[in-house]
């Protein structure tokens, strides 16, 4: 066993696709502790990144920045916080899929423009990034960092002299893919959202201060009250005389990204008229419409696979209850131990709970399959605590495409669904059957929304993909 297949055991999240980051921007007329509200914003957006954080301030003058790696408990102090001072912030979390994990690639982003200091902070990816770079490096811009957002800050930076709203709106109409950014200069907070709205981004609202959030978790994490999502291929731009509106681009329709209802989302979250948890459990319900099993006993990988579990429970009328119990105080950083004890200890993260599955047939729910390295030794444990059978349950379709729209995704020959049959991944895990959610009940379930990006299911994506063989491209 290897060290990532160890790492792997340790904690099933790591088998799972990744998003990059989450954005929070705030912008208040009436003194206001931004940086802090910053602060708390991020920490409710988390679970979106956990390689760096960083804030930027404008205070009227200029735009001050702080960053560092880890989670944002760790790259800020109180005296790092106390230091930014203004009415005008952004923030960031990272999960990096273009550009190494370093403080430099770490956002958010400075540029320097006729305007002043811009700070940007992005959430998904550029699929035509690097041709722009290429253009830009000829034409003798140096680059500082490795990451595609950087493109997005030069080019606003570039056309500065023609006023920030349409130097915003010409980098927005030359950049392809997927963005959710937020960008703060010494006096104005704006987001924009690509035209296929793939990325979440909304508003809010808090006395005299505006938000603006990946998910409005964060805007319930600082008591702001959710006013609306951006929509796609809008910007909004908000300043001492309120919020203005500009729909940079033709409304495509808004093609949310799938997963983020399925995995990325934070349940309490609502995302362009979606409830998250409530699509979750809807999924569970479907999953039982769709595979009927005789069994004793729902229960789920925590904590992703808890809602749709609860749904299966309540609609085939089986218990649902606890099957793994969690150690939550297994870090990012827990070091491998040495190979004879590696090899015993495979339930650091997640150790089944004996007396709930002793001698009983189970349902296992997850959200989803990735490569199918964690759902084999799930189903072993359960059988070693002495369950008698193991179903595995997976509330979505098989994934079978990469994502190159902010997901860090494997290459095809690394996703378990795109390589084999649903009969051969479930011999594989060892489970004694194994179903998926089908697409068509995939969309019973986001009812009352139209439009998704489902390409990592059945590789159709609302904006044209380089080939695999250059996928590579994102990472320089």
């Amino acid at each position: 066993m290897t060290n990532a297949d160890f790492n792997l055991i340790l904690d099933p999240s790591l088998d799972k696709f990744k998003d990059e980051c989450g954005v929070f921007g705030v912008y208040s007329n009436s003194p206001l502790d931004v940086a802090g509200m910053t602060y708390y914003g991020l920490y409710a957006l988390q679970h979106r990144g956990q390689e760096s954080a960083g804030i930027a301030v404008g205070n009227g003058e200029t735009v001050e920045v702080h960053k560092g790696l880890g989670l944002i408990t760790e790259a800020f102090s109180k005296y790092d916080l106390e230091k930014l001072k203004g009415h005008v912030a952004i923030g960031h979390v990272r999960y990096s899929t273009t550009g190494a994990n370093t403080v430099e690639n770490s956002q958010p982003l400075l540029a320097n423009s006729k305007l002043g200091t811009i700070s940007l902070a992005h959430n998904g990816n550029l699929v035509n990034a690097e041709v722009i770079r290429e253009l830009l490096e000829d034409g003798g811009h140096i680059f500082h960092t490795s990451i595609d957002s950087e493109v997005i800050a030069t080019l606003i930076a570039r056309a500065a002299k023609k006023g920030i709203e349409n130097a915003i709106i010409d980098a927005m109409q030359a950049i392809r893919g997927s963005f959710a950014m937020v960008i703060a200069t010494k006096d104005k907070l704006i987001g924009a959202r690509d035209p296929n709205g793939i990325r979440p981004l909304c508003i809010g609202k808090v006395d005299d201060a505006y938000i603006l959030a990946s998910e409005s978790c964060a805007l319930d994490a600082v008591g702001a009250e959710f006013v609306r999502d951006v929509k796609p291929g809008e910007m909004v731009i908000i300043d001492g005389e309120g919020v203005k509106s500009f729909q940079y681009s033709e409304n495509a329709g808004c093609k949310t990204c799938s997963f983020e209802y399925i995995y990325f989302a934070r349940p309490d979250s609502m995302i362009d008229g979606l409830d998250v948890y409530t699509t979750r459990v809807k999924s569970g319900s479907q999953l039982y419409k769709e595979h009927k099993i005789e069994a004793d006993l729902v229960v789920a990988v925590p904590d992703s696979g808890i809602p749709s579990a609860i749904g299966y429970a309540e609609a085939s009328g089986i218990p649902y209850g606890i099957g793994f119990v969690k150690n939550r105080y297994v870090g990012r950083t827990f070091l491998a131990p040495s190979q004879e004890i590696r090899e015993k200890a495979v339930s650091v993260k997640l150790n089944p709970l004996k007396v709930n599955v002793e001698g009983k047939r189970i349902i296992l729910i997850d959200d989803s399959i990735v490569r199918g390295t964690t759902s084999r030794h799930l189903v072993e444990a359960l059988r070693r605590a002495g369950a008698k059978e193991v179903h595995f349950l997976v509330a979505s379709p098989v994934v079978k495409y990469p994502c190159y729209f902010g997901i860090d995704t494997p290459y095809r020959s690394e996703l378990v669904g795109a390589n084999y049959s649903i009969q051969q991944i479930g011999d594989m895990i060892g489970a004694d059957s194994l179903g998926y959610l089908s697409i068509d009940g995939m969309y019973k379930c986001f009812e009352g929304k139209e439009g998704f990006c489902i390409g990592c299911f059945n590789g159709t994506y609302p904006v044209a993909t380089p080939i695999e063989t250059s996928k590579d491209h994102l990472e320089r």
